[in-house]
């Protein structure tokens, strides 16, 4: 189950979930390197990507990171696929460096694995 605001991880980082754009423009700004989860609450290959996502978000000296879950937040998702030219998709990981996308994937490559490779 996914808390509503935050939940504390291992390493002291705070998940943030986005709900506006405001909060994602605020949350960038914060945060010029940070990773963005889009999660869908209904389908099950989100469900088993989040699980990873989370085994991931557990180590310690991760990159701050949010959730955005899509059906509640679809505003938001779509201003990430605009600003960012990423086509949507769900669920989804993008690594956003100094107001670009340095890295990002999708659905079953979202593993513990790809993400520490890929996220430095």
């Amino acid at each position: 189950m996914i808390e509503k605001k935050s939940q504390s991880s291992k390493g002291g980082k705070d998940m943030k979930e986005l709900t506006t754009v405001e909060e994602l423009d605020r949350f960038l700004q914060e945060n010029p390197e940070a990773v963005l989860l889009k999660h869908s609450t209904t389908c099950p290959i989100s469900s088993q990507a989040y699980d990873e996502f989370m085994k991931y978000a557990k180590q310690e000296g991760i990159k701050p990171w949010a959730l955005v879950i899509v059906q509640t937040a679809r505003p938001v998702s779509n201003e990430i696929a605009e600003r960012f030219g990423v086509k949507h998709e769900s669920p989804q990981v993008l690594y956003v460096k100094n107001d670009s996308v340095a890295w990002h994937t999708s659905h079953w490559n979202i593993t513990e694995k790809n993400l520490k490779e890929s996220i430095a």
